[in-house]
């Protein structure tokens, strides 16, 4: 396939929250996207608007099992993200992270494909260095809840740079930190989904612990700038790089953002802290800018309101009031508060 103008790239999980704005960001430059998943907690709605494109193509296709196209990229978005989907059959979460991998590293073997990994910022697990580098090895529970997950990438990095390094394939490894955006499942269990969802329901907005952990967020529009330019970053790009944003901020925080651009007025309830949750997670992202000349734009404000219009949006679309607000009236208003109020910067 190379030597061609317009490239065709493969994207597993391609229907999922990230990896249908990766497909659309793709489509518009002009590739050929091939989009394959299994629809665990992808979606035909995320890509719904793709398949009439010329040059998307859909293919149901667990990557547990292997694929035979022929392409010059690939971008391995296949794996359940989410506590609440990841958790539901760990087995099979770890399968995907170490057999997906295998398979997709062979697959890209055979047709000499260039092949990035998106992984975490679990991999370094509940940290004892702040903020963390990609020199940084992690304290991560390797029998713990959370262990198919971190575990699974873990290992699914330790098989890209051994294909790199025995079979020579260009490889890249993304360890992405916590991103959000419109198309997130609203029962993800992520924070942000879950400060949303409560806040436009008029529901008590959840905080575990004492609400002082901290993430650093990054919005999707962003990380997929970054995924792209990580892919085509030229010569042996193989080492890790952070991508995400560093801005921390506590829980609570992010709680009493959301409640004040939704416009609501909500109580906190506070609940136990779950297993191997980390205290504080941030990357260094040095490596992002020396190497890739990137950085996250979009403010927490300006990604948070416009989540909030993608939510509302997908209650009137979907026509079931009471799911996430309790009325028509109730949603109408919303939008137009975070239309008019919280305009986001545009998409970098």
């Amino acid at each position: 396939m190379k030597g061609y103008d317009r490239k065709r790239v493969l994207v597993t999980g391609g229907a999922g929250f990230l990896g249908s704005h990766l497909c659309e960001r793709l489509v518009t430059a002009g590739d050929d996207v091939l989009c394959v998943d299994n629809f665990y907690t992808g979606t035909r709605d995320n890509i719904a608007h793709l398949l009439d494109a010329p040059n998307f193509e859909l293919m149901r296709h667990d990557v547990t099992f292997p694929l035979y196209v022929e392409v010059d990229e690939i971008y391995n978005l296949a794996c359940p993200a989410s506590p609440v989907h990841y958790q539901r059959d760990p087995v099979q979460t770890t399968k995907t992270s170490v057999h997906g991998a295998i398979n997709l590293l062979g697959l890209a073997k055979r047709v000499k494909a260039r092949i990035l990994q998106a992984s975490t910022s679990e991999v370094y697990g509940d940290p004892d260095v702040h903020p963390q580098d990609e020199r940084y090895c992690g304290r991560v529970n390797p029998t713990g809840l959370r262990a198919c997950y971190d575990e699974g990438k873990r290992c699914a990095e330790t098989l890209f740079m051994d294909y790199h390094r025995q079979y020579g394939v260009d490889v890249r490894i993304a360890r992405i930190f916590n991103t959000y955006g419109p198309r997130m499942h609203p029962a993800d269990g992520r924070v942000v989904s879950n400060f949303v969802t409560q806040a436009l329901a008029e529901a008590p907005l959840t905080v575990y612990g004492d609400g002082r952990q901290t993430r650093s967020f990054c919005y999707v529009d962003d990380m997929v700038e970054a995924l792209i330019r990580l892919m085509a970053e030229p010569g042996d790009a193989s080492e890790p790089v952070n991508l995400g944003s560093d801005v921390e901020i506590a829980m609570i925080d992010v709680a009493r953002e959301v409640v004040r651009i939704v416009g609501t007025t909500v109580p906190i309830e506070f609940r136990p802290l779950p297993s191997d949750d980390p205290r504080q997670r941030r990357p260094n992202l040095d490596a992002a800018q020396r190497r890739l000349g990137w950085h996250a734009t979009t403010t927490l404000a300006n990604g948070l309101a416009h989540t909030a219009r993608y939510f509302i949006q997908r209650q009137v679309t979907h026509h079931a009031p009471g799911d996430l607000v309790r009325s028509t009236r109730i949603a109408s208003h919303l939008l137009a508060r975070v239309h008019t109020q919280n305009r986001p910067a545009p998409a970098t």
